[in-house]
């Protein structure tokens, strides 16, 4: 019987969302303590690379921008809202459905988990970091601003070199991201299987 089938009705009585969402998260210290590692943390290694993308965008479109000024108030928030981003897209779009038990489709999670890395770590960095340089370099004049009517073209000139060198990064958040769901697809499985089985006992105490 899958997982979905047993939260459906254990011992004969239909569990709302809340009651689900509790007896997963009763027995999840009930697992083994990799999995529960995996699961907590995971995300902040997927983070931490949507961090270290957003200083590699950063330093790429200072170089770009000849932009030597503000190297750290440019650089801080490069690597903290890219960080922090990811976490909670990974947290709000696998790790909370899984816990709480809405969601069961297993290539439904991995593709989840790959969308996060490549936006959140990957994507969401480059836009940040074209206008936080944008800006830094028309504050100290360190590059030519384009001229009205060419605005966008100059910039997607700009962009594409950079975008070129980010492409192993978002291949590598990519193929982490799917890893990561893929993993924790599997520990809410052993959840399931370890929280259904036994659920009619404790519904019952």
């Amino acid at each position: 019987m899958s997982a979905s089938t047993q939260k459906d009705s254990v011992a004969g009585k239909t569990l709302t969302r809340t009651v689900i969402a509790e007896m997963l998260m009763k027995n999840f210290e009930r697992l083994p303590d990799i999995d529960q590692k995996i699961f907590l943390y995971g995300p902040l290694y997927l983070a931490g690379n949507g961090g270290l993308a957003g200083l590699v965008c950063n330093s790429l479109y200072r170089r770009a921008l000849n932009v030597t000024q503000a190297a750290v108030t440019s650089s801080l928030p490069m690597a903290v809202v890219p960080f922090i981003t990811t976490f909670a897209l990974y947290s709000a779009a696998v790790s909370n459905p899984l816990l709480s038990g809405d969601i069961h489709c297993p290539s439904c999670v991995l593709l989840r988990g790959a969308l996060v890395g490549v936006l959140g770590g990957g994507v969401y960095p480059i836009l940040l970091a074209l206008p936080v340089n944008v800006g830094l370099a028309a504050r100290y004049n360190t590059a030519p601003m384009p001229e009205k009517g060419n605005v966008l073209r100059h910039w997607v000139d700009l962009s594409r070199p950079i975008l070129r060198k980010m492409r192993a990064v978002l291949v590598l958040q990519a193929l982490f991201g799917t890893y990561l769901s893929s993993r924790n697809y599997e520990t809410y499985t052993k959840l399931a299987q370890i929280t259904f089985s036994s659920g009619g006992e404790e519904l019952e105490s």
